[in-house]
């Protein structure tokens, strides 16, 4: 049961929703931006690059405390 709570399962379990979050952000950015782009989109849109840029930098370190099996599936 411990194991469940280890820092690279949390780490993984935080990183995947990172990921949840950026999709529905960018759900939410294409819905308004066919309503027609406002400076929100692009605010949202800087951010959605920074989730981006930040996810390769979790996702590697997870990886070398061996929270992720395999990397490459994310």
């Amino acid at each position: 049961m411990a194991e469940q709570y280890s820092l690279p399962d949390v780490l993984s379990k935080m990183y995947e929703n990172q990921l949840a979050i950026e999709a529905a952000l960018m759900e939410l950015v294409l819905l308004e931006e066919k309503r027609g782009s406002s400076e929100a989109c692009d605010n949202a849109r800087g951010a959605l690059q920074k989730i981006g840029e930040n996810a390769g930098h979790i996702r590697q370190g997870i990886a070398r405390m061996g929270g992720l099996a395999g990397a490459s599936e994310y």
